[in-house]
């Protein structure tokens, strides 16, 4: 199957590229960034160039996962966003993504969820699309929130980063619970 690509008013959802190295980077190695992600600042661009190639691996097995790089329609590389441990049997899978700090604060990320939402729930029959956040990611709660996922509960000490356990909120949303009335009157004003 070839990788889908997908567009929006101003984005496109593109297969995530080697030549995406130096902009990912960017976002992996901001310390103050990846704060959220569980992992440490990437340390150089063969780091970003690794995690392009292991996500594009994960495209080739039994249950893949989809990765799309964000674009603006200016071709400027903006983030990622993607599902990942797709379960074909449970028809669910999890949601994952990312944002250049300068592209922040301007609806990009939302509109690229709604098309990958939009796009899994047809192609891929999902029930379920589960997402887990840090508990003070305020910014990616109010996201998931606006995008109609409903917080299922803490799961107490579920990671460990920053030298410490680390709480995480169960976020889900459900095949028919798309799209959310809120985005139906956001999106017709």
């Amino acid at each position: 199957m070839s990788f889908p690509h997908l567009k929006t008013p101003r984005l496109l959802l593109r297969e995530l590229v080697t030549a995406d190295a130096p902009a990912l980077f960017e976002i992996y190695a901001d310390r103050e960034h990846v704060r959220w992600y569980g992992i440490d600042p990437f340390p150089d661009l063969a780091a970003a160039e690794g995690r392009i190639n292991k996500l594009s691996e994960m495209r080739l097995t039994p249950n893949p996962s989809h990765p799309w790089a964000i674009e603006l329609h200016s071709g400027a590389f903006i983030g990622t966003c993607g599902l990942f441990a797709w379960n074909r049997a449970w028809r669910k899978c999890s949601l994952g993504y990312e944002l250049m700090r300068a592209a922040q604060g301007h609806g990009y990320m939302g509109e690229a969820l709604q098309a990958v939402i939009s796009w899994a729930l047809r192609e891929l029959a999902l029930n379920r699309i589960e997402a887990q956040v840090h508990p003070n990611n305020a910014r990616s709660i109010a996201l998931l929130t606006r995008l109609g996922f409903q917080e299922e509960g803490r799961l107490r000490q579920a990671a460990y980063f920053n030298n410490e356990y680390q709480d995480l909120l169960q976020f889900s949303m459900l095949s028919s619970e798309w799209p959310p009335v809120s985005l139906l009157r956001e999106n017709s004003a």
